[in-house]
């Protein structure tokens, strides 16, 4: 698999259907006040750093950082690609965002994710990630998972 993980613009068509698929997926997982997605128009915000991950020229995932301003940053719009799932990209895209926040100055990178996504709370407390309370602007809530990782 030829992969590569750029800085990319989340407006692109093809990037668009992909977001559409994740959006789909949430959207059968939760309900909608437990769906924190961010839509486009935000993602193409001056805060956000936008990644994109191809195969081939073809996107297979994504991800976002969203700069707090304070030291903090949170993942965003992480999402994977079905049929390229197993393959450790989610784990080669999250060292990319990682590696991103480092270059911004970010030490502290926090997310929040559905407690129905057992894979994705496992890839991040692989990374390194830690179990912490919901985080501003977030609210308590029985189907997010909240998590932290302090960037060395």
């Amino acid at each position: 698999m030829d992969l590569a993980i750029a800085i990319e613009t989340p407006d692109q068509p093809e990037v668009l259907l992909f977001l559409a698929a994740s959006d789909a997926y949430h959207a059968e997982r939760y309900p909608a006040e437990s769906n924190h997605t961010l839509p486009v128009t935000e993602l193409l915000a001056y805060d956000v750093t936008f990644l994109v991950a191809r195969s081939d020229g073809r996107a297979i995932g994504c991800g976002a950082l969203l700069d707090r301003g304070d030291g903090s940053a949170e993942i965003k719009r992480m999402w994977v690609d079905p049929a390229a799932r197993g393959l450790g990209l989610g784990r080669k895209l999250l060292d990319a965002i990682e590696q991103e926040a480092r270059v911004l100055g970010v030490r502290t990178l926090r997310l929040e994710t559905g407690v129905r996504q057992p894979e994705a709370i496992s890839l991040y407390r692989a990374a390194g990630y830690r179990e912490i309370p919901a985080f501003a602007p977030y609210r308590p809530d029985p189907l997010s998972h909240f998590m932290e990782k302090v960037l060395g």
